[in-house]
């Protein structure tokens, strides 16, 4: 196991929409592979995660994307280019291969990035989405209504589904709640804006590894997966599924502890299943961002009921 290095580092003075602050690991012999991590609506830095993508060989990167200095306060029309920014600086270190692991709202940002920007060859979306979602909390303009898209890119705002605001959590109040059925409903209510939001990842050139657990009760990670994969098939192209029946929306891989307990909301899974999913997904982690076979290796599906 190598010796690792550590730094903070941030995007240097008058960034501008570009800014971010955030934690660097990485062997201390270098590396040639660089991966960008990114969290989920926690907006936490993800040193953990960094340490142990640095442990396996890789320069890893993760920074704060939104409710830092020069930022948007919550997930509200966050510019993607804060991410292209944070990947330059991993190629300026001389990475050759670049990956972005993402969970939940990072990993809906990982997939557009793949879409979007050239160079990007693996992607490991765990607990993801199929669709561009509209705002978690408020924009630079302090409001949380009238929704707007999580995303821009060149200015413009991606085509998202909005929130059915009259969903009501089924919970007792003051106790943590799932919002699952927020998002089912959601789907329901705006069909018609569906087609537009759906993040072309038969447009990536990326190696593509989906890890989504069959008791996810923030959202429908697994059905986005799915139709993630199958969209990617669809294409001829590879893609790699890891699912297991009991897992939830935070799924921890091989040297990680349990995810930390939540009063707000209801993940779903159990920290033995969530374990169970990161073990059986992390040789494939491993393989696409290390770039150690073929991407014709990451064209199937485990699964485990």
């Amino acid at each position: 196991m190598p010796d690792i290095v550590e730094s903070s580092v941030h995007a240097g003075p008058g960034a501008g929409a570009d800014a971010w602050t955030g934690f660097r690991a990485a062997p201390a012999h270098g590396s040639a592979v660089g991966v960008l991590v990114l969290s989920g609506s926690s907006g936490r830095i993800e040193e953990e995660r960094c340490r142990l993508l640095a442990r396996e060989g890789m320069t890893a990167l993760s920074i704060r994307w939104f409710g830092g200095p020069e930022q948007p306060p919550g997930i509200c029309e966050v510019p993607l280019e804060t991410f292209v920014s944070a990947l330059d600086r991993l190629r300026a270190e001389g990475v050759r291969r670049i990956g972005v692991l993402g969970v939940s709202k990072g990993a809906e940002a990982a997939l557009h990035l793949s879409v979007l920007q050239p160079g990007i060859d693996a992607v490991v979306a765990l607990s993801p989405t199929s669709l561009t979602w509209a705002n978690v909390g408020p924009g630079r303009d302090g409001l949380t209504e009238p929704h707007r898209s999580s995303w821009t890119w060149q200015g413009q705002p991606l085509p998202f589904v909005p929130y059915d605001s009259t969903w009501t959590a089924s919970e007792p109040e003051g106790t943590p709640v799932s919002v699952l059925g927020w998002y089912e409903q959601s789907l329901r209510t705006y069909p018609g804006r569906i087609p537009a939001a759906a993040i072309p990842v038969e447009r990536s050139a990326a190696e593509l590894v989906l890890v989504a657990g069959g008791d996810d009760l923030m959202w429908p990670s697994l059905r986005y997966a799915e139709e993630l994969a199958a969209r990617r098939r669809a294409a001829g192209l590879p893609v790699r599924l890891v699912t297991r029946a009991g897992a939830g929306h935070r799924p921890r891989l091989p040297g990680e502890g349990a995810a930390p307990a939540s009063g707000t909301f209801r993940h779903g899974g159990s920290p033995a299943a969530d374990a169970a999913l990161g073990g059986a997904a992390w040789p494939h982690v491993l393989n696409a961002l290390l770039g150690a076979g073929p991407a014709a290796s990451a064209a199937g599906q485990d699964s485990s009921k």
